[in-house]
């Protein structure tokens, strides 16, 4: 057995806040963070392989892991249904690694009632302001106005899911985030919870003051 059990580690914010940023630099701080490999409906795209970037599945097959209670979480976005297998999830963090998943305040509630939420710790990274918000979906190129209107308008339905999380964080510096979020998982590794050898190490304890005694 492993000296602790990994986390299952969400984080959330609406489109700009810097989430993506921020995920793929924890990666960088941890090579053994692994990041959630997704199951999915639509076709694979050139260059994409099963496993890798998703495990590819038909409908049928998707609805049947649903059922039989095998997807943490799950959803339907524009036309196929994406989710997250649990199987993959409980051998990573049975092996002591954490997981990281990017997911809406959906796939966050979805993954707190699961079998293996005790394990979960949710982050919510909000933007310093709505008009930095719009600025960085602006400055990013990547969208149409349409696009960034849209995206606009979900984000407060996404921020007023906020108190629902583990944590807060308002990233108004990269850098400070960032070091938040690397001391925040520091210290949640170390939750009793984590730590599957401290019940029997207890145990020797008291065995060992009872022979003393």
């Amino acid at each position: 057995m492993t000296d602790r059990r990994g986390l299952l580690i969400i984080l959330s914010s609406p489109s700009g806040a810097g989430k993506s940023t921020l995920a793929r630099r924890l990666m960088q701080w941890d090579e053994g963070l692994r990041f959630s490999i997704s199951a999915t409906t639509r076709q694979p795209r050139p260059g994409e392989e099963h496993g890798r970037e998703y495990f590819f599945l038909s409908e049928e097959e998707f609805k049947r892991e649903v059922a039989e209670g095998r997807m943490l979480e799950h959803a339907h976005v524009f036309g196929n249904f994406y989710g997250s297998p649990a199987g993959p999830v409980k051998e990573t963090i049975e092996a002591g690694n954490d997981v990281l998943f990017d997911v809406d305040w959906q796939g966050e509630l979805q993954i707190r009632n699961s079998d293996l939420g005790k394990h979960a710790l949710s982050i919510f990274i909000l933007p310093p302001s709505i008009r930095e918000l719009h600025r960085r979906l602006v400055s990013r190129g990547q969208d149409s106005d349409e696009v960034i209107a849209k995206r606009m308008q979900k984000s407060w339905d996404e921020i007023s899911h906020w108190g629902a999380y583990d944590y807060v964080l308002v990233n108004d510096d990269l850098e400070a985030t960032e070091a938040s979020l690397c001391t925040i998982i520091t210290a949640e590794r170390m939750r009793r919870e984590q730590q599957p050898n401290l019940l029997a190490h207890v145990r020797n304890l008291q065995t060992e003051f009872e022979e003393m005694s």
